[in-house]
């Protein structure tokens, strides 16, 4: 199909939110007969960092630190992707700042597309580490679709 998306890159960070814009970019990738790849950033997973991010975070720290919870995010989101239709998917975890690792990942495979919800981690989380998808909305030289997901 021409003029379409062929190859739609989406970050999840393992949030209920984030896995909506997942079956959405599966959806996309779907109708056009492309493949989608899902990208989960993660930082290393030593003592002081984890320390430090569940005191930011809380709860929802484990999304961000190590590759493992990254693996399983990634698994995850691949499982709801399949389900909702998406053909050709293919998983990727990255070490790094998750606006960084979108857009250098976008660049690198030559993502026609990038999805991220509005919203993934909680109000003070995001107020402390920005706003994934308005970051990447200004930074990626892609088009950018940010997903209703609250």
């Amino acid at each position: 199909m021409a003029g379409s998306y062929q190859l739609v890159l989406v970050g999840t960070d393992g949030s209920d939110t984030s896995f909506r814009a997942v079956e959405r970019a599966a959806g996309l990738t779907r109708d056009a007969g492309g493949t989608l790849l899902i990208v989960s950033a993660y930082q290393p997973a030593d003592d002081s960092s984890l320390t430090r991010e569940k005191d930011i975070l809380g709860a929802d720290a484990y999304q961000l630190v190590g590759s493992a919870p990254a693996e399983d995010n990634v698994g995850r989101a691949r499982d709801r992707a399949v389900r909702a239709g998406a053909g050709s998917v293919d998983t990727l975890t990255v070490q790094g700042d998750p606006v960084d690792v979108l857009c250098r990942v976008a660049a690198d495979r030559g993502a026609d597309l990038i999805v991220v919800g509005n919203r993934g981690l909680n109000r003070i989380g995001g107020r402390i580490l920005g706003s994934v998808p308005a970051d990447v909305a200004r930074r990626a030289r892609v088009d950018v679709l940010i997903a209703h997901t609250t």
